[in-house]
């Protein structure tokens, strides 16, 4: 079983675990929401969707995120995942994200939603 994301440990003491598809969201998550540099042994990882909020909201500018985000998960996830849709709306100061996906070790189809306040 994965680890689960944030870390922290279970009520065991123990590492805490999860199953492969929250783990799955989880990776999702951590995609969408992690800025490029902010890792240091991959300064590349992320989309940058964050940075984007403070742009001037317009049609050209939602889709240009939807692109880019769909992109990098399509980069740093798509092993396991093939994207089949993604979704950004911004109300006020708070980011939200459909992704419409399939995990491609089950065939499963799923949609998650991700909101973040900034």
């Amino acid at each position: 079983m994965p680890i689960d994301y944030p870390f922290h440990v279970d009520s065991g003491g123990r590492t805490a675990r999860t199953t492969e598809t929250e783990h799955i969201r989880d990776l999702i998550e951590q995609v969408l929401f992690t800025s490029p540099g902010e890792r240091a042994n991959r300064p590349a990882f992320g989309c940058g969707l964050m940075r984007l909020i403070f742009a001037p909201n317009s049609d050209e500018l939602a889709a240009a995120t939807e692109y880019l985000v769909q992109g990098a998960l399509q980069q740093w996830l798509g092993d396991i995942i093939r994207v089949d849709e993604v979704e950004v709306s911004s109300e006020e100061s708070t980011i939200n994200v459909t992704v419409r996906f399939m995990m491609l070790k089950t065939r499963e189809s799923m949609v998650e939603e991700y909101s973040r306040e900034v």
